[in-house]
Formats: C-alpha cells, structure tokens, sequence
C-alpha cells in the first residue's frame, strides 16, 4: 500500500496507478470516504488524504481522469517529475478555457479556487463525460500542450477560444481578448485563427471584440517595430508609405521603407485560414505578387511577424540591418515613388 504523501500532485493517484502499487480498486474504495484516510475525488481518482483538496490537487485530479498513462508506462508517476513526464502522464488531456489563462497568468480571470469546474480538453475520439468539477471538451485538432506551473496547459490561443466558447458576455469576452494580446501572450493572428476554427466569430459578443483585437495587435505590432529599428540603432526610415511607379499604378503599401537603400519592411498580419484552402491561398498569393513585383524593381522587401518582433526584437533588427548593408552591392533599384498611406 503506498504511504500518505507529502507533496501536491504526488498525493493524487488514479485507479490503474494505486493498482500498479498493489492496492486494489476495493481496497482504494475501503479507505476513502468520511473519516477515513482517502477520499474519491473523482471516478477512478483518489486524494491520498482526508481533507478539502487544493485547487493543484483538483487540477491534477482531473487530468488524470481525462487522461490515459502511455502503453508500458501505465501507473509510473515519478517522484520529481521532468517536464516530458509531467505532459506524458496525462497522454493528450490538457487544461483549458479559463483554468488555463489562469495558469498562464491572467489578471482578468477567476483564480483556480473561485472556478468551480476546470476544462480538460482531450482527443475528439475519447469517450469521456463530464462529471464532479470537470468539464471534458474535445478537439480534433489538439495543439501541443505546455507546462505550466507543473501543469500540462493548452496554448494561450487555444485557451482563450475554448474559454470564449462558453461565455456570452461581451465585456468578459472583450477583457479576455484584450489581455491575451496586450499581456504579450499570444498574436492576435493566433487567437482569431482559434476562433474561427471554433465556428465563434458569428457570435455578436466576439465580433466587435475580435476587430478591436485585430486592430489593437497592428497597433501594438507597429510599436514593437519602431522599437526594433530605433533601439537596434537602425536608419531613420520612412514610415507606413505606399509605393507606385512614376505616373502608374501603385505596387503597394509597406511599413517601414529605406529610398536610398531601396529596401522595404511588411508586417505580416493576415489571420490564418482554417484548414488553409482557398482562402489563404487568396491571401498568400496577393502578398507574393506584391512582394515580387517589388523585388523585379530591385526593392528588397522583409517580411515580419508580430511574434517575431515580439519573441526576436533583436534577431529581425539584424535581419534588416543585413538588408540595408547589401544594398550597396546590389544593382540600384528602379525609381519608385514614395506617398504618405
């Protein structure tokens, strides 16, 4: 019989772990319950102590009830996990919705002691119901968890669109989209892509709150990009201007352009098609007839990312910096002419 533990987690144990350690289900099932030394949290899942259990307890408990140990591994729980056997314990079930914001570090949601249910989510395959205080969701597509505080955790975008899903408050959902891409934890790109997957940007209380998201992460980007080039101890260049030809039509708009090095920055901001088809082949094809239309004139475009001004400031500066200094051993570039955007 496995002694009475001392840390979080650790005094959480499943059925199939108690019986690789030689206690039975009834024997599990003889020591939980009013004053007795165990107690049933959840079907399968038991505290190995009398006791109100700890929100990590709870957390714990219910991903050992949504997930399954690995083939071979079945009931190994070590004593100091690593990070790849904390994720693996669990199979694929992970904290979602607003447990999971919680755990990525939300201000504008509940703590874990204030939820009243956590969402696991788990393959779409899974035949699993929601019980006590957990909430099954399933997915087709499952992103790859993260550990967080101990914990396997879906994604912030992820998080955000499971969490979104079962709100109808615009303010809430507002405040949960605002933080997610003003608190630096995800792209906005990343976040409506997860909404849209979900079938919730129909939804009145996400519609506004996903074109001020839009608009807010350029914002923020645009930012982060006048930080790259002054901190980076860049050029002045000048800013958000659309090329033409002399006299013709025009070749499009840039962000940020170089006239004498002819070199031009785009910040990539178009929100990923579901699936990818048609939609974003329409998108990524404007962009590469854009882009190669500038480059046959000789003018060198740089393509970022928000989460590559966000996560590599320093990396997309010496991108660019490393453009403006090859443009002395190019060919010069056709005039173009520069308007204000």
């Amino acid at each position: 019989m496995p002694q009475q533990q001392s840390g979080g987690p650790e005094r959480v144990l499943s059925a199939a772990q108690l019986k690789a350690k030689g206690v039975s289900s009834a024997e599990a099932a003889g020591l939980s319950g009013p004053g007795r030394p165990w107690q049933r949290l959840l079907p399968g899942v038991f505290l190995l102590r009398p006791g109100p259990p700890t929100s990590e307890e709870r957390l714990h408990a219910a991903l050992l009830y949504a997930g399954r140990p690995p083939a071979g591994r079945r009931g190994a729980v070590p004593v100091q996990p690593s990070e790849t056997d904390v994720l693996d314990r669990y199979a694929e079930a992970m904290v979602t919705g607003l447990a999971a914001l919680t755990l990525h570090g939300f201000s504008s949601t509940p703590t874990l002691s204030e939820l009243p249910r956590f969402d696991v989510l788990v393959p779409h395959t899974r035949r699993l119901r929601s019980t006590g205080f957990v909430r099954i969701v399933r997915g087709a597509d499952l992103p790859v968890p993260q550990r967080v505080t101990g914990v396997s955790t879906a994604p912030v975008a992820r998080a955000v669109a499971d969490a979104v899903a079962e709100l109808t408050d615009a303010a809430t959902v507002d405040r949960l989209l605002t933080e997610a891409v003003r608190g630096g934890h995800c792209d906005p790109a990343a976040v409506l892509a997860e909404l849209r997957k979900a079938g919730l940007l129909s939804r009145p209380c996400v519609l506004d709150a996903a074109d001020a998201l839009l608009a807010e992460g350029r914002a923020i980007a645009e930012e982060r990009l006048y930080s790259m080039v002054f901190e980076g101890g860049l050029p002045d260049p000048v800013w958000n201007v659309e090329l033409r030809l002399p006299g013709g039509p025009c070749l499009g708009t840039v962000d940020a352009y170089w006239p004498e090095q002819a070199v031009a920055v785009e910040l990539d901001t178009r929100v990923p098609a579901p699936g990818g088809g048609r939609e974003k082949d329409a998108a990524w094809g404007e962009y590469a007839r854009k882009r190669e239309q500038l480059e046959r004139l000789g003018v060198t475009v740089v393509h970022i990312t928000p989460r590559k001004l966000r996560e590599a400031l320093d990396q997309q500066a010496c991108v660019v910096r490393t453009a403006l200094t090859a443009a002395a051993d190019r060919e010069p570039a056709e005039y173009v002419a520069v308007l204000p955007r």
